[in-house]
């Protein structure tokens, strides 16, 4: 048995080094690589520069005091609102996991429904209420189950403002704030957080949709007839940034991003209790999934908002994608309008949340007090005191509140611990601990009725019968009574966390007059710099947290000095602060909005048919005419003479001017002379008049499985393409003029298809009717739509630097396994040769080295590995599929998607979502070694028994693909 012991202990040491060496080696390459990107910019860093990076160094510990907003008085709300006349803002914000609903929130039901679905719902509540924001969106799941309410499955719900009476000036038709729930997963069944991620795609779509009708109809509405588009799209958790992430870039708008909580703090405090391996924690957690959708989040947003200054400085620094000293360099650098070499960073902005405080009216009572009875003889009290106060035999002692979930991380068995032996704390005072509602415990999840149990052993241990209440069951209205009761007794509020992000029930608990004994991990800390009533203890140390608390239960002079410090401070607190903080700094970021859109909306084209119209062929003609033009073989010279004049706003604008002149007179000629252009059949692009949209996205390393996949599909459609009921696109990583020579090879014409998905996503072509040594028309505007964050010639200078030092050195000789392919290279694709894809760096590596270096794109592994592909960070195959619907109406609903049974790293992106998708089994199978080296396993985000995805039989035969299209409605029985 001692052996046993001694072996068990010596394993968990050696896993414990070997976690130690890795993290150790990931802060060193994260060093390594912030180093070159410092030494990259370097050179012509000014003194000016270097002082604002020392300036922001040394005021890096300041407190946050000075820095938080002071509750505003009738005047400044006034001045606030005069400032914002006028505006008229419309916000999305995006919540996925838990039970949302705007009252009674079951706040505590499970670890998905905490403090972060009441923040989300309030933060939109107030938004709605402040001047200059028309419409607020929080858009979650719906949720239609027996297991649940019935309310959660109702599409919308609004959110009334509170006591808002004076802030707006205009209501509308649609004004105010919504809870809008997206259907996307199980219809019929609430799921976990961890088990959501293959869904995503599928939420993207769906919200896609409700925004771009929204638009409408608020351009009806405040809009001039003008889509209103979001101001910006803010998502919160892991999750909701990932989809905030895509959205932001189909709708080419900016993105706000809050985390609540981090994958990588999670991970590494996981790894240091022991209980689970890596495997086993990924496994449970889906925790690598979780890492990545953070880190694209970071890629993507403009602003991160935090609640405190520990987030930055101890847990987003832990992430590839942030590093606060290069941020501080970038801002400066920005500031001065100085060169970055295409490195981007998030702005971290501190806005702690807020409250509504107009309903708080804090206790000054005691027990002593006898409460009068009103005229039928029953006592006034608030049931929960009843329901509470019936555990204790002494019910008039101090009470020591706890309003935690029973999480692990919540750490309430030491605080039951930290009671249970200090027999002067018994003496002097009871202990609540509110863990949410139940029925059964063998019903909750397997951590929270682990510690449920272990608190109920606990109690028994100490003999706390009489000492200790745990009510089964509160309502979220019951939470103020809860905090009255607390304060009457002149009780304290205990929040011993392992670590707090922020801690809303600290304030909550402050604004009833609770003096407040808190974690000193995370967000505790700066609640104490502002009101200064809490005692902060190591949460780990159980003698600590009981000193605490016996010393202001004691000391009723210090009792009295924090409630009255809490009580003072508190209005520094407040959602209209929070929310003109908030609004100030979407007012920083860039506006962006669809590009093509631009001159449509500052009144200057009088065409007024909509974008979806069925006869809105001239409009089409206009739109892709202002794209400039050119074939893929157009002259490279002048090609490059116009993109590069396009780095000028001016040059860009009169260039577009000169083009919609030009495309202008063009239709006009047309409609004088009556030519085929306004023809039904000449439509273009003709994408909105099919019934059915093919993608044929079936990856692979050479021409000849491809070109017969795309036979086949021809051949059981031939009636349908005739009819011109059914349309194709291709979506590929070859390039356009390796797509022309493919399509010539094949007997092909270009007209076969109605859209060119090229590059792995870095470009977009349509065919065209009207020229045959100009077949493709490049649609420009698309790449002002995903040029966002897009490093150019520095991250171009980067990648072939990592490819240069990618060598094989057996043999006694080095070989570069990775090459520069300058000919397949676009402006927004940069492509290598892989010479050895046996030996090349996983994509996950590439990825993080552009992200420890602030450069921003998308690595895709193509080809079966042969090739590489460097895209905008927000574009891909996948995504510009959304483009297409955003752009041209083509209903995602009515889409197909065929895919092998492996494909390229962006290959999960073409199976989820609204869409339909069909592998065909037995091709491309050779891929699926590329998958192998990513950061999670496919199955993580992959659902393979949804139902719009299906398979064909081995060798898929052209009857095979007959019964499936059958199966999907494009083909009649």
């Amino acid at each position: 048995m001692c052996w046993r012991i001694w072996n068990l202990a010596r394993q968990k040491k050696q896993l414990e080094g070997e976690e130690a060496q890795r993290r150790n080696k990931r802060r060193l390459e994260r060093e390594r690589g912030r180093r070159e990107a410092v030494a990259d910019m370097s050179e012509d860093l000014s003194e000016g520069e270097k002082g604002d990076i020392v300036s922001d160094l040394s005021s890096h510990g300041e407190t946050n005091k000075a820095r938080l907003p002071r509750i505003s008085s009738v005047e400044t709300m006034e001045a606030w609102a005069s400032q914002q006349k006028g505006k008229k803002l419309y916000i999305v914000l995006i919540s996925l996991h838990g039970l949302i609903r705007g009252e009674n929130m079951e706040l505590g039901r499970d670890s998905d429904t905490g403090g972060q679905v009441k923040y989300v719902v309030e933060l939109a509540r107030a938004l709605g209420s402040i001047p200059g924001v028309y419409r607020v969106d929080l858009l979650t799941r719906q949720v239609s189950s027996p297991e649940v309410d019935w309310s959660y499955g109702e599409p919308t719900e609004m959110l009334p403002p509170r006591n808002s009476e004076g802030l707006m000036d205009e209501m509308g038709e649609s004004s105010g704030a919504y809870i809008v729930r997206v259907p996307f997963g199980p219809k019929d069944k609430y799921i976990q957080k961890e088990l959501l991620w293959p869904y995503i795609p599928e939420f993207v779509d769906g919200a896609l949709n409700h925004i771009i009708q929204m638009s409408k109809v608020l351009g009806e509405q405040i809009g001039n007839g003008h889509p209103v588009w979001p101001v910006a799209i803010h998502g919160h958790y892991a999750d909701a940034g990932d989809s905030a992430a895509l959205l932001s870039g189909a709708l080419n708008v900016p993105m706000l991003f809050t985390g609540h909580s981090f994958g990588r703090d999670k991970l590494e405090q996981l790894l240091r209790q022991g209980r689970l391996s890596r495997d086993e924690i990924n496994s449970t957690y889906k925790i690598m999934r979780r890492i990545e959708a953070e880190e694209l989040s970071l890629d993507a947003s403009e602003i991160v908002i935090t609640s405190t200054r520990q987030e930055i400085e101890e847990q987003w620094r832990l992430y590839d994608g942030f590093d606060p000293i290069l941020e501080r360099k970038l801002r400066a650098r920005i500031k001065r309008n100085v060169n970055c070499y295409g490195r981007f960073m998030p702005r971290m902005v501190v806005i702690p949340p807020g409250m509504e405080f107009h309903h708080i009216i804090p206790h000054d009572g005691d027990m002593d007090a006898e409460p009068e009875p009103d005229e039928d003889g029953n006592s006034p009290d608030p049931p929960i005191w009843t329901e509470i106060m019936r555990f204790f035999s002494n019910p008039r002692k101090p009470m020591i509140l706890a309003l935690a979930r029973p999480d692990p991380k919540k750490n309430l068995t030491t605080l039951v611990k930290a009671f249970g032996e200090c027999r002067p704390l018994r003496e002097l005072a009871n202990l609540t601990l509110i863990m949410g509602s139940r029925d059964n415990i063998d019903e909750m999840s397997g951590p929270n009725a682990s510690v449920l149990l272990s608190i109920l052993k606990l109690i028994d241990k100490y003999d706390l019968y009489g000492q200790v209440a745990y009510p089964k069951h509160h309502k979220q209205s019951d939470v103020p009574d809860i905090y009255r009761l607390a304060a009457k007794t002149k009780g304290v509020f205990i929040n011993p966390a392992f670590i707090e992000p922020f801690g809303l029930t600290l304030i909550e608990a402050a604004a009833h007059g609770l003096p407040i004994v808190a974690t000193k991990n995370g967000g505790p800390v700066d609640i104490d710099r502002v009101l200064d009533n809490s005692i902060l203890v190591d949460p780990h140390d159980q003698q600590a947290i009981a000193d605490a608390l016996l010393k202001l239960v004691a000391d009723k002079h210090l009792w009295a000095k924090c409630r009255a410090n809490g009580l003072k401070n508190i209005h520094l607190f407040s959602w209209p602060e929070h929310c003109k903080t908030y609004l100030s700094k979407i007012a920083s970021c860039k506006p962006r909005k669809p590009r093509w859109l631009q001159n449509k909306n500052d009144g200057s084209d009088d065409e007024s048919s909509e974008s979806d119209s069925p006869s809105d062929s001239l409009r089409d003609i206009h739109d892709i005419s202002l794209n400039l033009k050119f074939s893929f073989d157009g002259s490279k010279d002048i090609r490059e003479n116009i993109d590069g004049s396009l780095d000028s706003g001016d040059q860009r604008s009169k260039i577009e001017n000169a083009m919609q002149t030009w495309s202008k007179g063009m239709a006009k000629s047309a409609q004088k002379s009556g030519s085929t252009t306004e023809k039904g059949d000449q439509k273009f692009p003709a994408l909105r008049r099919r019934k059915h949209i093919i993608v044929i996205a079936v990856d692979s390393d050479g021409s000849s499985g491809f070109a017969e996949t795309v036979r086949k599909i021809f051949e059981v459609l031939e009636t349908e393409r005739t009819e011109g009921s059914v349309g194709f696109i291709l979506a590929t990583s070859l390039n356009i003029r390796e797509i022309r020579a493919f399509l010539e090879s094949e007997g092909l014409k270009p007209t076969d298809f109605d859209s060119f998905i090229c590059n792995s996503g870095g470009d977009l072509y349509y065919s065209s009717l009207h020229s045959e040594d100009s077949p493709f028309v490049v649609d420009l505007y698309y790449h002002s739509h995903i040029e966002y964050r897009w490093g150019g010639e520095g991250l171009r200078k980067t990648l072939v630097r990592w490819a240069a030092s990618i060598t094989d050195k057996k043999g006694g000789k080095e070989e570069h396994i990775v090459v520069e392919d300058e000919e397949t290279s676009a402006d927004y694709c940069y492509s290598f040769k892989v010479q050895k894809p046996g030996v090349i760096p996983p994509v996950r590596e590439v990825r993080k080295l552009m992200r420890i270096q602030a450069l921003r794109c998308n690595v895709i592994y193509c080809q079966n590995g042969s090739k590489i592909n460097v895209i905008p960070v927000l574009a891909s195959r996948s995504q510009a599929l959304r483009y297409l619907y955003l752009r041209w109406g083509m209903d995602l609903s009515k889409v197909v998607v065929f895919v092998g049974e492996s494909g390229d790293t962006d290959y999960e992106g073409l199976l989820g979502g609204i869409h339909k998708s069909v592998v065909l089994s037995g091709v491309c199978s050779s891929a699926s070694g590329l998958h192998a080296n990513r950061s999670y396993p496919l199955a993580d985000v992959i659902c393979n028994d949804s139902p719009n995805i299906t398979r064909t039989s081995q060798g898929c035969s052209s009857s095979d693909l007959r019964a499936q299209m059958e199966e999907l409605g494009l083909l009649k029985g």
